[in-house]
């Protein structure tokens, strides 16, 4: 792998800064020549790796093409999207990070020639449907209902990526559809639900949960890296968790109420300011996608370290620890 030039956009996000560390400490072993760290943020000095290029760069402005020549770029990871939007976002901001900014980066890419891109993508992509098999493969159609801009952007991008692989066969596209992410310290919207005095189920649906470990999705972007192959591939952990069995392992009750009930509570509680969230998150608990992972075993090659139910188990454990 000796040459090798890799440039990582969102690098100062969660899962960034952790592949930035894998990808530092293969450059301090000799397998990698460069390193570009790049995000929106700058980087305080005592959180960079020696011998790490550090760029504050939005992935919205001109210029990555730039970059990329002079450090002779060869593999890009784009990370760079709005996972958890802040109080003062708003949808068109949003869908200029996700979609135009993606647009950028992949018109970067072609302009320097680029060999390959490995992309963040997410199972949310193929949408909260009445309709969705019990379980998805990548051969399955994205979805990503418009109402839920996370989920919308990213079929979009797929549309994207899809019209780039016709028009650009030249640079190599590695896809990965992730699940629902834990790990030591994560924290996002599902992990919010989680730690509320009672699961809120919806009467008639088992809200079926799919995990993957923040490690294995880390492990599955440098084995793209190295092997240069391309795909899509649905990046979760064996196995799925009901919201049932979700409440046992947190020894919390469930309040599974009718899903009229709940959009209804919810569009009062929007009205009112007291929850970004409206009736649409019906869908989001009662139509989950859930992931099949066996073409990232078998085709890609990944076998991830932890199940749905281990890496949930150990999210809890580290849960508990980091509060004692």
């Amino acid at each position: 792998m000796n040459g090798k030039s890799i440039l990582v956009t969102g690098a100062g996000g969660y899962l960034g800064r952790q592949l930035i560390e894998h990808l530092a400490a293969r450059r301090d072993a000799g397998r990698i020549d460069t390193v570009i760290a790049t995000d929106v943020r700058e980087t305080p000095g005592a959180q960079q790796r020696p011998g790490v290029v550090y760029l504050q760069a939005d992935i919205r402005d001109d210029g990555l093409d730039a970059v990329l020549r002079e450090h002779r770029v060869d593999t890009v990871v784009h990370l760079a999207s709005i996972v958890t939007p802040g109080k003062k976002s708003n949808r068109a901001f949003e869908y200029s990070v996700d979609v135009e900014g993606t647009r950028k980066v992949l018109d970067a890419c072609v302009a320097a020639g680029v060999h390959q891109i490995v992309i963040s993508s997410s199972g949310a992509a193929y949408g909260y449907h009445a309709d969705n098999p019990a379980w998805l493969t990548e051969t399955d159609p994205t979805r990503g209902n418009q109402e839920f801009a996370y989920s919308w952007h990213k079929r979009l991008v797929e549309e994207m990526l899809a019209e780039y692989r016709r028009r650009h066969p030249e640079l190599m596209q590695t896809i990965f559809r992730i699940g629902t992410i834990l790990g030591d310290s994560v924290r996002n919207q599902i992990t919010d639900l989680f730690e509320k005095p009672r699961l809120i189920a919806i009467r008639g649906s088992d809200s079926p949960f799919v995990f993957i470990w923040d490690q294995d999705v880390v492990g599955a972007f440098l084995m793209a890296i190295d092997t240069g192959n391309g795909g899509i591939f649905n990046l979760a952990g064996d196995g799925a968790l009901s919201i049932y069995e979700l409440a046992e392992r947190l020894g919390k009750p469930v309040v599974a109420l009718p899903a009229s009930v709940i959009a209804w509570a919810l569009r009062i509680l929007k009205a009112l300011g007291l929850t970004q969230y409206g009736p649409e998150q019906v869908n989001f608990l009662r139509y989950r996608p859930v992931l099949d992972n066996r073409r990232l075993k078998e085709k890609f090659g990944y076998i991830p370290a932890k199940s749905s139910a281990a890496v949930f188990d150990y999210w809890l454990q580290s849960r508990k620890i980091g509060k004692d």
